[in-house]
């Protein structure tokens, strides 16, 4: 049969995958799909995993329960060379070995893009995966616990001061979402006053969330100064030492959580390959979901997703080189017109073009407030109305059905008896509490170790007597036994 590889199991790999199983007869080819990760995280319920209305597990979607007639291989992609149809990955704890292929499907997704910042590779932390979002949640409520028994002072400051960088989509949620968490946390901690919390959001351009209108940006800015959050645009972060934030502005704030949101960037694993990349690292890609070199199509290569640049045939595409923008929205339909140009491919029938025009961008920022753009920034919802959106549409487009209860479900649970703050910071040390009481051997007492080393100094002696001087001593004792 032939054999279909598919490296990344996101938005892309999954829906692709899935495609395929639908659409592909038996026997008529073998996928497989490799991913370190056992399941698809799905991003744009992270800031709501961070604030505690999510619990974590419910936005990821196993591959092993929905992907039944796919080989699944849980492992890292290390390499891929194409001259010679093979795909090098390795398993956690495993030596590296060779994946051989017919087709390639490149949907590896893209990894946070950070900048050479003293302080930040040490003490900042990203929001691109669940564990990076529960961490977030289980720092804040424990910062909160750990302030409340502390006096006014430097450190208590420290504990509640939370610096957000980056202004786009995923910065200004996640932002606005642990913002929202703090404020309910504090009817729980009477010692702890409004005015101690400190929220900084930094922003290098001088707007945020360019994927809405200038006049709504505007309007989100404001909601977040009445929520007494501080906005520093046209700011870069300069150092992060220590957990120390400073700004080209000459600001400091001494900070304990730092959530970079900065852009994005394509897997380096695809520097280590033999494909055609564009500038920036992406795979390139033909309008068909075909890689492209210079010479023309590269057959049997073919792409989707944050790691690639797909041409966005409806003039709606990035200012700098007119690609599809990278989100899930494209990825998810993206994969479900791969999966059917592979399989027209298979079948001798020709690809055709991925078309998408997007009906608009929706955002979620905390709990009953939410902003809406629709297509070509023509209108706009704002408030409780664009939220009530933002809930309906993701809770929708989140994959699986059992998926989606589990997230309803959260919500409703909410909405009558309020999100769950309950903090799992042990977890990451789980056997620390074990380690602390466990028994162990008890020493041996010092006289008893006296005599047991007076013992092996003889017998050591003993051996190393000469044979004669050992019979001389063994004829003594009969001797004196007489």
């Amino acid at each position: 049969m032939t054999k279909i590889l598919i490296i990344g199991g996101g938005y892309a790999g999954f829906y692709t995958a899935r495609t395929l199983e639908k659409l592909l007869n038996p026997g008529e080819a073998e996928v497989t799909l490799v991913d370190a990760r056992p399941y698809m995280t799905y991003q744009p319920f992270l800031p709501e995993v961070a604030a505690g209305s999510i619990e974590p597990r419910h936005v990821l979607v196993p591959h092993r329960r929905h992907l039944s007639r796919t080989n699944l291989i849980n492992a890292k992609v290390t390499a891929i060379s194409n001259a010679d149809k093979q795909v090098t990955v390795q398993a956690e704890g495993g030596a590296p070995y060779e994946l051989d292929y017919d087709v390639l499907v490149v949907t590896l997704g893209a990894v946070s893009r950070t900048f050479p910042i003293p302080g930040i590779a040490e003490n900042a932390i990203g929001l691109k995966s669940v564990e990076e979002a529960e961490w977030i949640r289980n720092k804040i409520t424990t910062n909160f616990d750990r302030a409340a028994n502390l006096p006014v002072g430097p450190e208590r400051q420290r504990l509640l001061t939370f610096v957000v960088v980056g202004g786009g989509f995923a910065g200004i949620e996640g932002f606005a979402e642990v913002r929202g968490l703090a404020t309910k946390l504090l009817k729980f901690y009477p010692q702890i006053s409004e005015s101690e919390l400190e929220f900084h959001l930094i922003e290098a351009a001088d707007r945020i969330m360019p994927e809405v209108s200038l006049e709504t940006a505007k309007w989100v800015i404001d909601d977040l100064k009445n929520r007494h959050a501080t906005i520093h645009l046209e700011t870069q972060v300069t150092s992060a030492v220590d957990g120390i934030v400073e700004t080209s502005k000459g600001d400091k704030y001494p900070t304990d959580v730092i959530i970079w949101t900065a852009g994005q960037m394509a897997n380096p694993v695809l520097r280590n390959s033999d494909l055609p990349l564009e500038p920036r690292g992406r795979l390139r890609l033909r309008a068909d979901l075909r890689a492209e070199t210079d010479d023309g199509v590269l057959e049997n290569v073919w792409g989707a997703g944050d790691s690639t640049q797909v041409p966005d045939v409806t003039g709606n595409g990035l200012p700098f080189d007119g690609s599809c923008v990278p989100n899930a929205q494209h990825a998810v339909r993206q994969a479900k017109r791969l999966g059917k140009n592979i399989v027209a491919s298979l079948r001798g029938d020709a690809p055709i073009d991925y078309v998408h025009k997007p009906a608009g961008a929706v955002a979620g920022l905390g709990v009953g407030n939410g902003v809406f753009t629709g297509g070509q920034k023509k209108f706009s919802l704002k408030g409780f109305p664009a939220w009530v959106f933002h809930r309906g549409y993701h809770g929708l487009a989140i994959p699986m059905w059992e998926r989606k209860f589990r997230v309803f479900g959260d919500w409703w649970h909410q909405m009558w008896i309020g999100r769950d703050l309950a903090t799992t910071s042990h977890g990451v040390e789980p056997r620390a509490f074990f380690e602390e009481f466990a028994s162990r051997p008890r020493p041996k007492p010092a006289e008893a170790e006296k005599k047991a080393d007076e013992k092996a100094a003889e017998a050591k002696a003993a051996d190393a007597k000469p044979a004669d001087a050992k019979a001389a001593d063994k004829a003594a004792d009969k001797a004196a036994a007489k």
